[in-house]
């Protein structure tokens, strides 16, 4: 199990951060330096380091961070023009907390590929 993160200090608001979203599985927050317009970051409860650490029991909660992606993108009015998720992987995949977290990027053009 990976050391606790500052991500799991905000999910239990030992860091106060205004929440978007929270429920048993997940929480979302907007990202402390925005690469984008809207740029919300959505995470699991429970400290997954990776993607590469994920079990079979975590699914419903990958499937959790999807539909919150698209809850926030239609509250966030960026759902119809489009937004991209991005989940890095590891250090030369961007990763910089190792608790897995999902992008939610929209409200301008953001090209073929953006890095975060």
């Amino acid at each position: 199990m990976s050391e606790e993160t500052i991500f799991s200090k905000i999910i239990r608001q030992e860091i106060p951060t205004p929440l978007l979203y929270q429920d048993e599985l997940v929480t979302a927050f907007r990202d402390i330096s925005p690469r984008v317009d809207s740029h919300i970051l959505i995470v699991p409860n429970k400290l997954i380091a990776t993607i590469n650490d994920v079990t079979n029991e975590d699914e419903l909660t990958l499937g959790r961070m999807i539909t919150v992606a698209k809850k926030l993108a239609k509250e966030e009015g960026i759902d119809e023009n489009g937004y991209r998720l991005i989940i890095n992987c590891n250090s030369d995949g961007g990763q910089e907390v190792y608790h897995i977290h999902m992008h939610l990027l929209g409200g301008q053009p953001l090209g073929p590929m953006l890095c975060v």
